[in-house]
């Protein structure tokens, strides 16, 4: 009987066709029409024209051309002989003085009473009345103001998508194959539900993408939906936060209710870290209504019918902050891990992206996958955007090296500010500057390939050093971090030098450098003095849950692996202080300079080259042999052991 009345249920089908508001303006157009032309037509036309004076009407009684009046209230509609028509208007006290005027001279005088009400003189304030009405009562049903007080704040801000964008394969996603192996489960079960209850087995109602910005979470999840071609809620964690209370958890109990009408379906939330924290860890209740929020999505996702065949999909790169309840087999039962991709990830994307886009015959992708370590999908995406706009803007008919390389120093440094001023002191600083990292880079074995090195200003920065590592790595030593340290103080030490005093220049260089100390001392055990210890408790706004005298041991440990590179790059910036000034004036002139150059620049100095052990004692090994740099190979190296000398001028060091 429902499905029968269903098929004339009109009103539902206007509204699929956005028809009904438009045909509802128009009745009452017609409506509104028709009454002002009754108003304005019939006995009533009269009175759109202006009023005659009543000295005028007189004078025309007594001229004999009147031959009726209507009298009602105040008002008098006037008939002359020739049959036209005017109207004017009289005082209630001398009312009976013109009527007893106008019957002497022999007009027919007719009295209307004001009790008397015509539908001519009802109908446009009736009609008026009602489409008001009607308006009204229409803005209140879109609204949902008539069943529920809060409206459509209440109501969840995602419709489903099922063939109304662009459908998303996994084809078009590649970089990260784990995880598309992991998700064809969730796409066998959206499209045979049954197969999996014959079995036993039961899908997980929740799955939690982990990952690092860029990874392609959300395009994964859209890939699922695509695959399996049922509908997809797409939301974020933040669209349930409302001042209002209880707004949330209604949007929260909106949603899956949505979701169970067009089962099977995927739910995304997006950054669901905004609606999923921790409850109670600041043992305040100051946010009361957020934890409402997360308790009607934890009984949502944990009232999940048998036959119901919903799937939650969230993603996030803050699971430590998350709920644990949340968390809980029942909810999100897998956890997807999404990292950047690895070489041969990036090689897969950097083919998907291309083949939309012309480039060069001379361009090789996997040297550009090779340089391009740590790059995610979305920088991946961007870098052969940015060429491809770049090749446009200087007409173009294909992308070359020029334009890759450019986009490349675009993404990770920023667009050039060539109209930035900069007086030739400045110049010369910011190129010592410059070349006290790349020295440093290219003089400690453990150092990562120096790829440019440049005095033109890129975003926030005057100047420029980048390296680009030869491989992925998924560990890093001491040394290693030792090594990036005292890279990131070449710069000041070549200010120190060179002209004697330093600037501002080095702020960025000091916060990175003591930020890898810190993590070194407070997360790695790499503190001979504290010990194998963590001392960073994560999640918790890095509040301090040690003692004041720990916090002092880490702090003089932190200065004095500050102070250890410093020392080394001082030590490296004097002994090669001929090298230094000679490419820091180089690149004056030139402005930039590519890793192949600078390896030959270096290879014209006979100075030798010092291999630093950076284990965190005083001893160094002196290499000595023929000019090479610190980027070749390990069996080109020919160590020479050195006597141990001090030098004359020890470099200066921050008072303790």
């Amino acid at each position: 009987m429902k499905s029968f009345f269903a098929r004339f249920d009109i009103g539902a089908k206007l509204r699929r066709k956005r028809v009904l508001v438009p045909a509802l303006v128009a009745v009452a157009v017609l409506v509104l029409g028709t009454a002002w032309y009754t108003s304005h037509s019939g006995a009533n036309a009269v009175l759109n024209q202006p009023a005659t004076p009543i000295s005028v009407v007189l004078d025309r009684a007594v001229n004999h051309e009147l031959a009726a009046a209507s009298i009602t209230g105040q008002r008098i509609i006037i008939t002359d002989k020739a049959g036209q028509r005017s109207w004017t208007i009289e005082k209630d006290s001398a009312m009976a003085a013109t009527e007893e005027i106008l019957r002497a001279q022999g007009v027919r005088v007719s009295v209307q009473s004001t009790d008397d009400l015509s539908l001519t003189t009802m109908l446009p304030n009736l009609v008026g009345l009602l489409v008001l009405l009607a308006l009204l009562f229409i803005m209140l049903r879109r609204s949902n103001l008539l069943g529920n007080p809060m409206g459509t704040m209440t109501k969840h801000l995602g419709e489903p998508r099922n063939g109304e964008t662009e459908t998303v394969t996994f084809a078009q996603v590649v970089g990260v194959d784990e995880a598309k192996h992991e998700l064809e489960e969730v796409v066998q079960f959206l499209k045979a539900p049954a197969s999996f209850g014959q079995l036993g087995a039961r899908m997980p109602r929740g799955i939690l993408l982990v990952g690092p910005p860029g990874t392609g979470k959300t395009l994964l999840s859209r890939a699922v939906a695509g695959e399996a071609k049922v509908p997809f809620f797409s939301l974020s964690g933040s669209d349930f936060v409302e001042m209002f209370v209880g707004v949330g958890a209604a949007r929260v109990r909106d949603l899956f209710k949505h979701a169970k009408k067009n089962s099977p379906c995927i739910v995304f939330l997006d950054e669901i870290d905004a609606l999923g924290r921790k409850r109670g860890g600041s043992g305040m209740r100051t946010n009361e209504e957020r934890e409402q929020t997360l308790n009607q999505l934890l009984v949502e996702m944990d009232g999940f019918n048998t036959d119901c065949a919903v799937v939650v999909i969230a993603a996030t790169n803050r699971p430590d902050v998350l709920d644990p309840a949340l968390l809980r087999s029942g909810r999100f039962d897998r956890r997807v891990a999404i990292d950047a991709p690895d070489l041969n990830g990036r090689r897969a994307i950097l083919n998907l992206y291309a083949e939309q886009k012309p480039l060069s015959a001379d361009i090789d992708l996997d040297v550009i996958a090779r340089q391009t370590p740590g790059f995610t999908g979305a920088d991946l995406a961007n870098l052969l955007n940015e060429a491809a706009i770049l090749s446009a803007r200087g007409h173009k008919q294909s992308i070359g090296k020029a334009e890759l390389e450019e986009a490349s120093l675009r993404v990770m440094a920023g667009p050039e500010k060539r109209s930035r001023i900069i007086t030739p002191e400045e110049k010369a600083i910011i190129a010592y500057h410059e070349v006290g990292h790349a020295l440093v880079m290219k003089s400690i074995a453990k150092s990562d390939p120096v790829h440019k090195v440049s005095v033109i200003s890129r975003g926030q920065a005057l100047g420029v050093t980048i390296q680009l590592p030869l491989k992925d790595r998924y560990l890093t030593s001491k040394s290693e971090l030792m090594a990036r340290m005292a890279a990131a103080m070449g710069g000041r030490a070549a200010e120190e030098i060179a002209f004697g005093d330093v600037t501002t220049g080095a702020k960025q260089d000091i916060e990175h450098a003591t930020s890898i100390a810190r993590q070194m001392v407070c997360e790695f055990g790499m503190s001979e003095r504290l010990g194998l210890v963590t001392l960073h408790r994560k999640g918790d706004n890095d509040n301090l849950f040690f003692s004041e005298l720990t916090a002092a041991d880490v702090d003089a440990e932190i200065k004095a692996l500050t102070d250890s590179a410093y020392r080394l790059a001082y030590e490296i910036c004097q002994k090669r202080r001929t090298t230094l000034v000679r490419i820091a004036e180089h690149l004056q002139v030139v402005e930039t300079i590519d890793g192949d150059d600078l390896d030959r620049l270096l290879l014209e100095d006979a100075a030798p080259v010092i291999k630093a052990l950076l284990n965190g004692s005083a001893k160094r090994k002196e290499i000595r042999g023929t000019a090479q740099i610190a980027a070749a190979e390990a069996t080109s190296w020919l160590d020479v052991e050195g006597p141990k000398s001090e030098p004359d001028d020890p470099p200066p060091v921050a008072a303790s």
